[in-house]
C-alpha cells in the first residue's frame, strides 16, 4: 500500500513538472517589457546625463568635451539655489494642503452610499479628464487682474488683488491638479479598513473623535505616504501649471529646463539642472518615505 502510494506521489509530481519545461522562463517572458523600459526611459536618461558633462559654445553649440563647469555653475549659483528652493518650496506646501484636504475627502466619500459615492467620485476624478493645460488657462482666467475671483471682491468693495503671476496661484492650480492623487490612496486604504473595528471602540466608550485619531488615522498612514509622494513627485517636475501661472519671473526648476534648451539653446546646462532636480526629488522622496514608514512601523508596533 505504502510503495503504491509513493509511485501514484512520484507519477504526480513528474507529471506536474513535466508541462513546465514547455513554458518560457520569467524572464524571457518579461524581456519585452524591459526592452521597452530601457528604450523610453533608461536610454534617454543616460543620453541626458552624458550630456551634462559637455561644453557649451553660443556660436556651435554643445562640444563633446567632458567637463564639470555645468555641475559647478548650477551648484555654485544662488539663482538656481533659488530655483531649486521654490521648486521643492511649492510642491510641499502642494502636498502638505493636498493631505489636509484629500484625506478627510476620502474619509467622506467612504462613509456615502451609492449613488452618492459613484456621484462624487466621478467629480473628484473629472479633473484627470481635462487636460492641464486647459486647466491652467482656466485658472488664468479666474485670478487675472479682471477675473472671477477679484470680481467677487469688487462687490465688498475689495480688490483688485494680484493674483496671478504668483506663488499663490501656482499653489492653489497645482493642488486643484493633484488632489485626485491624494484622495485615491487613502479612499483604497479606507477600503481595507473593518469597520468593525471602529464599532468596538465606540462599544469600549471610545470618542468618535479619540476613534478617528487612534483606529481610524493610523491604518491611512500607508495611503497618505503613497500619496504624499506622488504628489511631491508630480509637483516638484510640473512645468505646465508653473510656466503659465507663474510667469517668467517666478521660475522652477522645470521651467528653467525649458528655457536652456529652448531659449538659450545651452542643452548641458538644462539637462545638468534636469539630472538634479531628478537626484534632488528622489532623495527628498526616499528620505521621506522611509522616515514616515518607520514611525508608521514603530506606532503599529
Amino acid at each position: 500500500m505504502d510503495s503504491t502510494l509513493r509511485v501514484t506521489q512520484g507519477a504526480s509530481r513528474r507529471a506536474v513538472r513535466a508541462p513546465g519545461r514547455a513554458f518560457v522562463p520569467l524572464w524571457l517572458m518579461s524581456a519585452p517589457a524591459m526592452l521597452l523600459f530601457a528604450t523610453l526611459v533608461l536610454v534617454p536618461l543616460a543620453m541626458t546625463f552624458a550630456l551634462t558633462f559637455y561644453l557649451f559654445d553660443p556660436a556651435s553649440g554643445p562640444i563633446a568635451a567632458f567637463g564639470l563647469h555645468n555641475y559647478v555653475e548650477v551648484l555654485g549659483s544662488s539663482y538656481f539655489h533659488t530655483i531649486f528652493l521654490r521648486t521643492f518650496g511649492i510642491a510641499l506646501l502642494t502636498t502638505v494642503l493636498c493631505v489636509a484636504i484629500g484625506t478627510p475627502e476620502a474619509y467622506v466619500l467612504s462613509r456615502m452610499r451609492d449613488p452618492w459615492r459613484s456621484i462624487f467620485l466621478l467629480v473628484i476624478l473629472a479633473p484627470l479628464l481635462v487636460s492641464v493645460v486647459v486647466r491652467a488657462f482656466g485658472w488664468s482666467m479666474l485670478l487675472n487682474t479682471n477675473g472671477l475671483v477679484n470680481q467677487a471682491f469688487a462687490l465688498f468693495g475689495l480688490g483688485p488683488y494680484k493674483l496671478e503671476y504668483t506663488t499663490f496661484a501656482i499653489v492653489i492650480a497645482l493642488v486643484h491638479v493633484m488632489l485626485p492623487f491624494m484622495v485615491i490612496p487613502v479612499w483604497t486604504a479606507l477600503q481595507r479598513l473593518d469597520p468593525q473595528t471602529e464599532n468596538a471602540a465606540l462599544s469600549l466608550m471610545a470618542s468618535p473623535a479619540t476613534t478617528l485619531r487612534r483606529i481610524v488615522l493610523p491604518q491611512l498612514v500607508p495611503g497618505i505616504l503613497s500619496g504624499g509622494l506622488m504628489v511631491f513627485g508630480l509637483s516638484a517636475s510640473a512645468f505646465a501649471i508653473p510656466g503659465l501661472l507663474g510667469g517668467r519671473r517666478l521660475k522652477v526648476a522645470a521651467t528653467a529646463v525649458y528655457d536652456q534648451f529652448l531659449s538659450s539653446m545651452n542643452w548641458p546646462l538644462g539637462a545638468t539642472i534636469a539630472v538634479l532636480l531628478l537626484v534632488a526629488n528622489l532623495v527628498v522622496m526616499l528620505t521621506y518615505y522611509r522616515v514616515l514608514e518607520r514611525r508608521y512601523a514603530r506606532s503599529m508596533g
